[in-house]
């Protein structure tokens, strides 16, 4: 920490002075290099009132020996406070907040060693990197130096576009021991779709955000935004397209190593959608070892309308027959019943399916696979297959709780909505406008 950003100083002033001497303090950090400069990258004072300011460092912050607290009492600390704010649905926070339940069934499925690399193109707030970290650490009193500076400093990377959250990402992973204030920030802050990055990870774990269209952000003279949205074109992408999700899925594709392992929670629209999306999904399954398909339950994420599931494949070296052979689909949709607050996805929920990942494959009653040949021959490849039976519809006796029902109607609506939208875009799109008729 640079001397004249010392804690002392805010210590030592009062009134303005510690206003004024709090943001100068603020902008110096964001300027520094490293981990340092991004987790402080644009922060600002939101505390106006001196005294107030002057409470929050002397009375309630300096009192505690923050110095005495381990890394996981600090970094438990830091990740209630995420969760917490995820919650609060006002601020949008929980678009970036995927549940740590689910998480922790991904990385027990895809067993990361230290061996490994890892990378999430959509960091969020690091959930993903954090717990692979915690999985590859587990026998960490048997690792040599080399391993352990592995994993501290390039065993994880993220990539996040919104500043604010690439600042809760990076002092998440550094109050749980992972990189250092001075070194090179784990966490780069730009666009992860607009170039391949040229490097190559062994694993891939993300939840990219929901937003079906890529956009840019322009502000005018009079200082008001406008999106436009953008198709992404790279040499290394099988398809041009705006879908955000099938540009990330692209991109995990290239970033992945040969021989590599991939998890990335994919919308419903990424398995059905036609055209380009078809087109991809064709190209996965001969490229690709797409070898499971976990159908998430809805009323897990605190983003509205998402039904989404987890795609997991292998990247293989290029051959003339298709990777895929047979893809393996658990069901933990249909029948199951989530909310947030009164019935939250745990753990213990996801074990079955972690059993059937790792196990012996064996077909169940919400285990089930289908040949590549059977894959291709649905209609544009779809690949959001079910064949569970909704007891709900059968037995009016035993019902949802009514807010279980009322959640589920509203998310199955916001999703409606999504796809009309998607659909009148492409029908504007393809429109002729009479002026370029005459023309």
């Amino acid at each position: 920490m640079p001397p004249e950003c010392s804690w002392q100083r805010l210590l030592d002033n009062d009134g303005d002075e510690l206003e004024v001497t709090y943001r100068h303090i603020l902008e110096r950090l964001a300027r520094q290099p490293g981990t340092l400069g991004v987790v402080f990258r644009k922060a600002q004072n939101r505390i106006q009132d001196p005294a107030k300011l002057k409470r929050l460092i002397v009375d309630l912050i300096d009192k505690e020996n923050w110095s005495a607290a381990g890394v996981d009492i600090k970094g438990d600390a830091y990740e209630e406070l995420l969760s917490k704010g995820a919650e609060d649905i006002k601020s949008g926070a929980g678009q970036y907040f995927t549940p740590r339940a689910l998480i922790k069934a991904i990385v027990d499925c895809i067993d990361p060693s230290v061996a490994d690399t890892v990378v999430d193109p959509a960091a969020g707030t690091g959930g993903f990197l954090l717990v692979a970290h915690e999985h590859a650490s587990r026998d960490a009193e048997n690792l040599n130096p080399d391993q352990r500076a592995h994993l501290r400093e390039r065993f994880v990377r993220g990539t996040e576009l919104v500043d604010g959250t690439a600042r809760l990402a990076a002092m998440n992973l550094l109050l749980h021991g992972i990189a250092t204030p001075n070194g090179p920030s784990l966490i780069d802050v730009k666009d992860s779709l607009i170039a391949d990055p040229g490097e190559r990870w062994s694993v891939v774990l993300s939840n990219p955000p929901f937003g079906r269209k890529s956009s840019i952000t322009m502000v005018g003279a009079d200082g008001r935004e406008a999106r436009e949205d953008r198709e992404i074109e790279r040499p290394d992408f099988v398809v041009t397209t705006a879908n955000k999700q099938l540009n990330f899925v692209q991109h995990i594709a290239t970033i992945l190593d040969i021989n590599g392992r991939a998890a990335v929670v994919v919308p419903d629209n990424v398995l059905f959608e036609g055209g380009v999306g078809e087109t991809l999904r064709r190209r996965l399954l001969a490229d690709f070892d797409v070898h499971t398909l976990l159908r998430l339950p809805t009323g897990i994420f605190y983003a509205q309308g998402v039904k989404a599931n987890v795609l997991f494949f292998d990247k293989k070296p290029a051959r003339e027959a298709a990777w895929t052979e047979r893809l393996w689909v658990y069901d933990l949709r249909t029948n199951q019943h989530f909310t947030l607050k009164q019935n939250p996805l745990r753990r213990e929920h996801l074990q079955e399916f972690v059993d059937c990942y790792r196990g012996d494959r064996v077909e169940s009653e919400r285990f089930r696979s289908f040949g590549h040949d059977e894959l291709i021959a649905r209609d544009k490849v779809n690949l959001d297959i079910t064949w569970l039976r909704d007891e709900s519809l059968e037995d009016l006796d035993n019902l949802p709780a009514p807010e279980v029902i009322a959640r589920e109607i509203v998310e199955d609506l916001t999703a409606a909505l999504v796809e009309f939208e998607a659909v009148a875009a492409a029908l504007e799109a393809t429109t002729v406008s009479p002026a370029s008729v005459d023309s």
